[in-house]
């Protein structure tokens, strides 16, 4: 019986088909045969869906790891583009040092134009410092020679014990950049007197 607002199409349930095999009287044998081979064939799209997940997985791994590498290699070749031309750099360092080092002709040379120079080669060591290059540290300790840091230009024969496989002269300072050495010290080592 039907109320007054309801539809009358809403009470009829939906048909449902009947499987109905099309071979005859073995047909619920034929139909189970069917099921197993649908129901392999389930199995083997889900196994190889697996590893095609699996794989997709891997694939996703690499490419974030060789993406962070690129990165990390990006960095670096950025941290040194300029090596080349702060080495170059460091041969105008070397030139103002040979300058200040000869004292008499320093001191001869008009104050105001001395002074002008040294702000040249202060401000020289400031940019030079923002791009990361440093000096491999002065020897006033005697430090003890490093083959990493150092280029051994002599041996200095000495009967001072504490002074043997250390600095006791630095010949040219030596230079690194973002902790790794551009220019080792060319330096004299401290050596046992031989008998």
């Amino acid at each position: 019986m039907l109320m007054n607002n309801q539809d009358p199409e809403e009470n009829i349930e939906p048909e449902v088909e009947e499987f109905v095999p099309e071979d005859g009287e073995g047909n619920l044998e034929s139909a189970v045969v069917k099921l197993k081979k649908v129901r392999e064939e389930l199995k083997q799209c889900q196994q190889e869906k697996q590893e095609y997940l699996a794989m997709a997985q891997r694939l996703k791994a690499d490419y974030l790891n060789f993406r962070r590498e690129t990165e990390a290699n990006q960095g670096e070749k950025i941290k040194f583009a300029n090596e080349l031309l702060l080495r170059e750099l460091l041969e105008l360092v070397d030139s103002f040092e040979l300058a200040f080092a000869n004292k008499v002709a320093w001191q001869a040379v008009d104050e105001n134009w001395r002074v002008g120079v040294e702000y040249i080669y202060t401000k020289l060591l400031n940019t030079l410092k923002q791009f990361g290059l440093s000096e491999i540290a002065a020897t006033d300790d005697h430090e003890p020679f490093d083959p990493l840091k150092h280029y051994a230009l002599e041996l200095v024969e000495t009967d001072q014990p504490e002074l043997i496989n250390r600095v006791v002269e630095v010949v040219q300072k030596g230079y690194s950049l973002n902790g790794r050495v551009v220019r080792p010290a060319k330096v004299k080592v401290g050596a046992e007197i031989k008998k």
